[in-house]
């Protein structure tokens, strides 16, 4: 198994593509900590992974709440005794041209993804550094690469954690943390759910033409990533074995963005 007996730590992962990493990693031997704002989600989540034999630990944790992520961090160092891998996957999303974007919606969007990935990187470095190595995945977009319209405070926060892989991918390196991240196409997750009919009044468009012709338009199938295909280049990325690849973001979209 790719990752026996390694520890790993996931943010928004009572759902979606957080859980299909859990789920993904425990599968590979990894004991996962779930972490998520979600309590009895997350619980159910974890409770999940254990049924099918999994390690699990479900960690109750608002990213923006410095206090609740250095506790839920620590909770995870007492139980596993280290923390090998933290997935920094906790995003919300929110539809709307930008002369419309409520200031309270961008700060709330940016907090989430980007406070969100400064307080648990923080956390986790702390103890990484301190065990002498660890790996960190941020997930990120192909609006981590590209823009769209109605997105403004989403791909800002995107393209930042590309900024952020990068430094911790400097500062880590001495002490044996990697930083990479991943960034997938349109997954169809709830969150991509929810913002068929948003995509749809704002644009004038079907939802079906939403998918057609705004979300897979640039894909060279005109297929959705799936929350698998996500998990399997965490699972690569978690498990690359030496200092060589950090620093990077793989796209992982179905041909939309390539570089």
């Amino acid at each position: 198994m790719r990752l026996n007996d390694k520890i790993a730590v996931i943010t928004g992962a009572a759902s979606g593509i957080g859980l299909e990493i859990a789920r993904t990693f425990a599968n590979e031997g990894a004991r996962v900590a779930l972490a998520d704002r979600a309590a009895p989600e997350v619980e159910h989540a974890a409770a999940g992974i254990v049924d099918q034999g999994g390690r699990a630990l479900p960690i109750v944790m608002d990213v923006t709440d410095e206090q609740q992520v250095d506790q839920g961090m620590a909770q995870v160092v007492t139980a596993f005794g280290r923390i090998d891998i933290l997935v920094s996957n906790a995003g919300i999303q929110i539809v709307a041209p930008l002369e419309q974007m409520a200031l309270a919606d961008w700060r709330r969007l940016l907090a989430v993804h980007l406070d969100g990935a400064f307080l648990t990187t923080r956390a986790a470095l702390r103890q990484m550094y301190a065990q002498g190595g660890g790996c960190i995945i941020y997930m990120g977009s192909v609006h981590s690469k590209e823009a769209s319209v109605l997105k403004a405070p989403y791909v800002t926060a995107k393209h930042g954690l590309i900024g952020l892989a990068k430094v911790v991918a400097k500062e880590g390196a001495r002490h044996g943390v990697r930083a990479n991240v991943i960034c997938p196409g349109f997954v169809r997750t709830a969150l991509v759910e929810r913002q068929l009919p948003e995509q749809a009044a704002a644009r004038g468009l079907t939802e079906e033409e939403v998918i057609r012709d705004v979300m897979l338009k640039d894909t060279v199938d005109g297929q959705f990533t799936t929350t698998r295909d996500v998990a399997e280049a965490a699972v690569f990325l978690a498990a690359f074995d030496s200092g060589a690849l950090t620093g990077q973001s793989l796209v992982v979209s179905h041909g939309w963005c390539m570089q």
